[in-house]
């Protein structure tokens, strides 16, 4: 699937106090806003801003977060109408994660990585109920519309050093997609119903670390995305932890910011100079700030970064080496080129 590259230090070398802005400005919304579900309008602004490199794109910044409201009210339009009739609604799930992990394989693209994802917890939350799963369809649309308004204000406090645009290029590799799409769908889906069994309603996003591996298309690069997961997950917990113990010192909001921001401006640095991934910071920023959000509303902290890890390393590392078996006995390589062996 396509990666959105590193951000260039030179084209904008002021990236961390963005990312750092969206951080501290997604955390101010939830007392305006009192959302239901405030880890995902703290996080979600940060995947969808974060993730623009260059200068501002209005045509991106505009479309990602109204592509997220139209998917979630489809999707739980579709979950509620299915619920009532279990072997349907199991069966066109399957659909759907084949639907979503086909589109990945054959054009890299990221839409079908939202398709995969909604999937996921939309489906889960529907298994609680159409309240829950209602729940999470407001929490998106209020997050999609927070990260509507504060992109273009980021961008005018901090503009990029370059008024190029990045220009995504995804490119597909070859080998049969219909069994590598069958194969992760069907493992997903053994994934999808073990997280329902283990995970409370309020902890459903820490599915998207389990979904979110199975969407690359090599034995290699799944297994890179989980332990990207697991050290963003690590990374993310300790900064969390230590925003807390300070905001336990002076329970003032402009103190708890601040301090977010100075984790986001860390994590944007890391981005931008790092020697990991530029995802593994920006994937760990979303799991600090849901963690933050998760602990001044309802969750445990401390119980909320030990479950990630514990869904990260038994749930993303095993569906990554389940794929990678069932790639390896099962799916046909591209012409020209052998399949590494493990």
């Amino acid at each position: 699937m396509y990666v959105t590259p590193r951000p260039d230090a030179h084209e904008d070398p002021n990236f961390g106090i963005r990312l750092g802005l969206v951080g501290a400005m997604s955390f101010a919304a939830i007392p305006i806003i009192d959302p239901n579900m405030p880890s995902i309008v703290a996080a979600l602004p940060v995947g969808l801003i974060g993730a623009q490199r260059k200068a501002f794109n209005l045509s991106s910044a505009t479309a990602g977060p109204l592509t997220v409201i139209v998917v979630a009210w489809l999707m739980t339009a579709l979950v509620e109408w299915l619920t009532p009739l279990p072997l349907v609604f199991i069966g066109v799930m399957w659909l759907l994660y084949f639907a979503g992990f086909l589109m990945i394989l054959r054009t890299n693209s990221q839409a079908g990585m939202l398709i995969v994802v909604m999937t996921v917890l939309v489906s889960i939350m529907g298994m609680h109920g159409n309240a829950r799963v209602e729940m999470l369809r407001d929490g998106f649309v209020q997050a999609s519309l927070v990260a509507l308004v504060i992109a273009p204000v980021v961008y005018f406090l901090v503009p990029a050093h370059t008024r190029a645009m990045h220009i995504a290029d995804p490119q597909a590799d070859g080998g049969d997609h219909v069994v590598a799409a069958v194969i992760r769908a069907s493992v997903l889906l053994f994934v999808t119903f073990w997280l329902y069994s283990v995970m409370q309603p309020s902890d459903m996003m820490m599915a998207v670390i389990a979904a979110m591996v199975l969407v690359f298309p090599t034995r290699q690069t799944v297994y890179s995305e989980a332990w990207q997961r697991v050290r963003a997950t690590a990374y993310g917990g300790a900064l969390a932890a230590a925003i807390l113990m300070c905001f336990t010192l002076s329970s003032q909001l402009p103190i708890l910011l601040g301090l977010i921001f100075l984790a986001g401006l860390f994590l944007g640095q890391g981005m931008l100079y790092g020697r990991h991934p530029a995802m593994v910071y920006q994937y760990g920023f979303s799991v600090t700030l849901a963690l933050v959000a998760g602990a001044l509303s309802t969750q445990d902290p401390g119980y909320a970064t030990f479950t990630r890890l514990v869904l990260t390393l038994t749930g993303a590392l095993t569906a990554a080496f389940i794929v990678a078996i069932l790639d390896a006995l099962l799916v046909t390589p591209p012409p020209g080129r052998r399949i590494p062996q493990s």
